[in-house]
């Protein structure tokens, strides 16, 4: 059986003591990975079945997995982990630092558990222990689905349990290992002339033939797009097409937008809204095939709301994202990706936002769009690059590692924006 867990989460091993969580543990996860009641009772008493001090060692405990866990390392709590209120400060600590809580649960018979037991000199406990250990595993097995696990696996068999493997997952934001050079897009919303011009001005050559883009760099270059393709502008069929033919053949990758992510509930049959953009949209994508716009729901159903590069120098995300988000995949790493923080609205109901650049101190560098501006500044290692071409403003991209910008201007005004066109233009 093989489990599949992301490689950064909070793997809790549930079961009744000689279950077998502890070779588990060591067959299946480093040794330093592995956080063990027992071993933290040993630290403070020399004796790892010192009941007396098991306050003490779960302190230890807590204390370990939260500086893991802030620096982002697997970290896997080997303890019985029945009770639902040892569970609950556990799965406080994975909210707090952004990373999915996964159970791993040992239902052994209780007769197996009890005989194991016995087989062992120092861990040999009365038959009401484990009975009592045994009622709590039944109990948790009703609620743990409840309680906020990202999933929950149960190990019914000590067969089970002994072919079992486990997998580790790369999140899908984990690019470390790509160094660039990129070229970083941002907001296109439909302006395809333009992005073909500044794809050309990047040096780029672009060949179009069977309805298929085909788009490369005579030095290899990759594009990072940073989300927003669709919506306002004139061509946002052509705009999606080449996009997808880019990421498709590698020479491209492609983060959600908000307006990407609003687009695609509308694909799937959601009852939203045709405002802000979405009615272009629609209506454009009307004249597609099925086909396509099946294409363009599995696309944007499949990329990721941020990305992380050179080994975590460099970070793209849509709306920006604060330091101890990166790199992270709950639902507030995605909402602040896509959207930032909201904070307030304006006299006209626009709203404020949080002006998270103000505040960074992270050492990574962060690209990101969303809300468009007139001119791209840094600010704190970090700059906007939606410099409002559909708003009748540019189309810039940031060079990466030279930090060069590279814009093109928008042939026209293709949608009028409610306020006017000004540094701080809201975008909704």
């Amino acid at each position: 059986m093989q489990i599949k867990i992301p490689e950064l989460s909070l793997v809790l091993l549930i079961g009744v003591s000689s279950s077998g969580k502890s070779t588990f543990a060591k067959q299946h996860f480093k040794e330093t990975e592995i956080l063990s009641s027992d071993y933290c009772r040993a630290m403070i008493a020399d004796d790892e079945v010192d009941q007396s001090v098991t306050t003490e060692a779960f302190a230890i405990l807590n204390f370990i997995a939260t500086k893991r866990l802030a620096i982002g390392k697997l970290t896997v709590i080997d303890a019985t982990n029945l009770q639902t209120k040892a569970r609950k400060s556990l799965l406080f600590l994975a909210k707090q630092y952004n990373i999915n809580p996964i159970a791993i649960v040992f239902n052994l018979s209780k007769d197996l558990c009890q005989s194991r037991s016995q087989q062992r000199p120092d861990r040999n406990l009365e038959p009401a222990i484990i009975q009592q250990q045994y009622d709590n595993l039944k109990y948790s097995l009703r609620n743990l689905k409840h309680e906020g696990f990202k999933q929950v696996i149960v190990l019914n068999s000590a067969t089970e349990i002994d072919t079992s493997e486990i997998k580790l997952m790369p999140l899908a934001c984990n690019m470390r290992h790509k160094t660039g050079p990129f070229d970083i897009i941002g907001d296109v919303h439909g302006c395809f002339d333009e992005l073909l011009i500044l794809l050309e001005k990047l040096g780029y050559n672009i060949q179009h033939s069977n309805a298929k883009y085909t788009v490369t760099h005579p030095q290899g270059r990759q594009v990072i797009f940073l989300g927003d393709l669709v919506d306002r502008g004139p061509k946002i069929p052509q705009v999606l097409q080449l996009v997808m033919d880019m990421v498709v053949a590698g020479n491209a990758l492609c983060i959600k937008g908000n307006h990407d992510v609003k687009l695609l509930r509308k694909l799937k049959g959601h009852n939203i809204k045709l405002v802000h953009g979405l009615a272009e949209s629609v209506h454009q994508l009307e004249t597609t095939s099925a086909n396509f716009r099946r294409q363009v729901i599995d696309f944007i159903d499949k990329i990721p709301e941020h990305y992380i590069f050179d080994a975590g120098k460099l970070v793209v995300a849509h709306a920006g994202l604060l330091e101890e988000l990166q790199g992270r995949n709950t639902g507030k790493v995605y909402e602040f990706a896509l959207y930032g923080k909201v904070i307030g609205r304006d006299e006209s109901g626009f709203p404020i936002r949080y002006n998270w650049a103000a505040d960074y101190k992270g050492s990574a560098m962060v690209v990101y769009g969303h809300t468009p501006i007139i001119c791209s500044e840094w600010v704190n290692n970090t700059i906007c690059i939606d410099t409002g071409c559909v708003f009748g403003g540019k189309l810039t991209a940031l060079r990466y590692p030279e930090q060069e910008l590279v814009s093109t201007t928008a042939k026209r005004i293709y949608y009028d924006s409610v306020k006017p066109f000004l540094s701080n233009l809201p975008k909704l």
